[in-house]
């Protein structure tokens, strides 16, 4: 139906203008806190900007080599992956886990649940200050630990070595409740049925897990995945508070920190926009290939 012949009848304009209507607070807001935000974000990574001065002088691609061309950034994309490839395994492996066991039937289960959650809704700012002591070489909880078990006490967010490792342990047990009730819905929904067909089979928990469980949860996977891709490349507040500069050797300068360095710290807007630009690129080939690889494994029942 083309668009002449559908605004012809009264009822359809009555329709269309109503839509408009209620969208209109809607599509404002789109359009001033996101459309044209990006939109300028593009078109500053072309530019010299200090944010002070009321000129833009423009640079073509100048502010992308440079960053092609710079230690710190290339540090800070080294920095993001090694982020992601390490918490992301970690988020699936422990969420489901603990999903699993909380979804049996077990006394104090609702308390499990919302010591698990917790965390999630807790402030970052809140929760970096907390594993700030945790992590504090003299003082802190784990160091402690350690000595009384023999082991040798750590610098952890001062060690080049560990200073990532700390901030990884410590967002993954940030974020474990929101992935554990995504989890626990997608194993709700498993019809109880395939597994009393098992059990009449014989198969063991191991074999349900592997040819029930896991394939029935590919959807649940699956979306977890992407959300942890789109969070973790996105990481800053922890590595703001609990590493201010960055780390020992820049070891923990990811590319949201950088960004943020170049455009509120050394004023140039411009590369901040282009390394922006080149972060949103990024994740979108990497969700690109993963939606193009996930969905030829997802299950549906």
């Amino acid at each position: 139906m083309g668009l002449k012949k559908y605004f012809s009848k009264k009822t359809n304009r009555n329709e269309f203008y109503t839509a408009l209507i209620c969208l209109f607070p809607s599509l404002v807001i789109g359009m001033v806190f996101v459309i044209i935000p990006i939109i300028m974000v593009v078109y500053l990574s072309f530019t010299k900007w200090d944010l002070i001065s009321t000129t833009k002088e423009f640079l073509g691609f100048a502010n992308y080599i440079y960053l092609f061309k710079n230690p710190k950034f290339l540090k800070s994309i080294s920095n993001t992956l090694y982020f992601s490839a390490l918490k992301i395994p970690f988020d699936i492996i422990f969420s489901l886990f603990f999903a699993i066991l909380l979804d049996k039937k077990i006394r104090g289960l609702r308390f499990f649940r919302a010591i698990y959650f917790a965390p999630v809704i807790t402030s970052m700012v809140a929760v970096s200050a907390i594993w700030l002591w945790f992590y504090d070489p003299e003082f802190g909880l784990l160091n402690y630990i350690f000595k009384i078990i023999g082991l040798s006490p750590l610098r952890w967010l001062h060690d080049p070595n560990w200073a990532m490792p700390a901030i990884i342990i410590m967002s993954v047990w940030k974020g474990l409740g929101y992935n554990i009730v995504i989890f626990l819905a997608g194993l709700q929904n498993i019809p109880e049925s395939y597994y009393e067909a098992a059990d009449i089979d014989g198969a063991s928990n191991w074999k349900k897990f592997k040819h029930i469980t896991l394939p029935l949860l590919s959807p649940v996977t699956y979306f977890v995945v992407l959300i942890s891709i789109i969070n973790s490349f996105k990481v800053f507040t922890q590595i703001s508070v609990m590493t201010p500069r960055g780390g020992p050797l820049y070891s923990t300068g990811v590319m949201v920190f950088y960004i943020y360095q170049q455009a509120f710290e050394g004023y140039k807007i411009g590369r901040a926009s282009a390394a922006a630009m080149i972060l949103f690129l990024g994740v979108l080939a990497i969700t690109f290939v993963q939606k193009r690889i996930g969905e030829k494994r997802v299950h549906y029942t």
